[in-house]
């Protein structure tokens, strides 16, 4: 594993520099991480390589580490987080989202902020991928709320069973910025051809919040509440990155209920080092081979009907994990889609 600290530009990934350890938990993910608070910038545990970081001048590119919140950072990115979407029609969030308008007004009042609350540049093996951890539910839903308002409408509500979510968000203070290096009479026809590659303007993030995985409790996992935190934490992580991977390398081949099978043994692998289908079933709320309730109905119309497959599922992807033996939880994804 290794950890460094980047200062985060406009293009979503920036230059690493110095090493620090990793935090633990499972798995071989490269993060370049960059944790912000309101009166203090810090390393992810507090070291480098070379002892404690005692102050900004131990940081390298420290000019660029301006002192933000996560969420005034986010904002800085996607200006239509100003918004509120309990009190903002859906009409602002097209005129702001889609044509890249500044917000009427520019307020962060509805978010409350959280000291768990960073931001990260995480290498995966399809690249790198933004990842936001919230550590407020409240803000996680209203963030969510406001980037997808203009497909689902900003009161859509985010379902309790789910903690994160991968987005494709429209950069447009980076077409904006991009724009200003051209004479206005150029801007037009510059916007067309930067904007024919989406990369250059559209990012893929994704969101975390803080809680218990599935909202799943402590006690039905047989644990202590800050050790299933922690697990929590690591199993979404893996999760929401395994969707991004499966995203890059099969953007065509989507079946959301196989594919939320998927990330999730790549995350209870990465977290206990196994898969237990017991575990899963927890997860999405099916108790023996019935489905009682949980996170399954958010991805089909049908949970009840689809459960005894899933079971059977469930039987056949622990075989495959057991022969495959990998040792990076990645590893697993081309035998499960296979």
């Amino acid at each position: 594993d290794k950890v460094c600290h980047v200062a985060l530009q406009r293009a979503v990934c920036g230059n690493a520099a110095r090493t620090v350890p990793p935090r633990g938990g499972g798995g071989d993910l490269s993060v370049y991480s960059i944790e912000v608070h309101v009166d203090r910038v810090t390393m992810v545990d507090g070291t480098c390589t070379d002892g404690p970081v005692e102050s900004m001048k131990d940081v390298s590119m420290k000019k660029v580490m301006i002192q933000q919140t996560v969420i005034e950072r986010l904002v800085d990115e996607y200006p239509v987080l100003y918004l509120d979407p309990d009190t903002t029609p859906q009409s602002e969030y097209r005129r702001v989202f889609l044509r890249g308008e500044e917000p009427a007004q520019k307020s962060l009042s509805h978010y409350q902020g959280d000291n768990a609350d960073r931001m990260e540049s995480v290498m995966t093996p399809e690249g790198a991928v933004l990842v936001v951890t919230l550590g407020n539910r409240r803000d996680f839903e209203l963030i969510l709320r406001g980037l997808m308002a203009v497909k689902n409408g900003p009161l859509d509500q985010i379902p309790q069973s789910q903690g994160a979510a991968m987005l494709t968000v429209f950069n447009w203070p980076r077409i904006h910025a991009h724009l200003a290096l051209y004479p206005a009479n150029e801007r037009n026809a510059e916007f067309q051809r930067f904007t024919l590659v989406k990369e250059n303007y559209m990012d893929m993030l994704v969101v975390l919040s803080r809680g218990p995985y599935s909202n799943v409790s402590a006690a039905q996992m047989g644990c202590t509440q800050e050790d299933w935190m922690n697990l929590s934490d690591t199993i979404r992580r893996y999760h929401e990155l395994t969707h991004v991977i499966c995203r890059r390398r099969c953007p065509k081949k989507a079946d959301p209920v196989r594919d939320e099978l998927i990330a999730d043994a790549v995350g209870l692998y990465a977290a206990y080092g196994f898969f237990d289908p017991e575990m899963e079933k927890l997860f999405l709320g099916i108790q023996g081979e019935t489905y009682t309730g949980g996170r399954l109905e958010n991805y089909t119309d049908k949970p009840g009907q689809i459960t005894p497959a899933i079971c059977r599922e469930l039987v056949s992807m622990k075989q495959k994990i057991v022969r495959c033996k990998a040792s990076d939880p990645f590893e697993l994804i081309p035998v499960l889609i296979n």
